[in-house]
């Protein structure tokens, strides 16, 4: 999904303006900082979303018999794909990130 960086600013200031004002929740950063990391997160899965969303067309596109764009079987296959691609790459990212502590 494509969203514009207002958009995403707007995001991020909601959720950090609710994070600081919740009383059970204990900031360690202050607003600005935590607006930041908030927009970063969700510009990374973005990217991780689109990503993955070329890799699973590209494996239905490379498939001897494809199916056509927008059947069952074609809905069944990018599912599949995108499913796998999606939890390779979290594993690896967590794998990285376990291995960085």
């Amino acid at each position: 999904m494509r969203l514009s960086n207002a958009k995403i600013n707007h995001i991020a200031h909601i959720v950090a303006d609710h994070l600081t004002t919740d009383r059970s929740v204990k900031c360690l950063r202050d607003q600005n900082d935590i607006r930041l990391r908030v927009k970063l997160i969700i510009t990374d899965e973005l990217k991780l979303d689109e990503d993955v969303d070329r890799f699973a067309r590209r494996e239905i596109k490379n498939m001897a018999k494809k199916p056509p764009e927008g059947s069952k079987e074609w809905e069944v296959l990018y599912e599949r794909h995108y499913e796998e691609e999606l939890n390779r790459r979290r594993s690896a990212k967590a794998d990285g990130i376990r291995r960085m502590r």
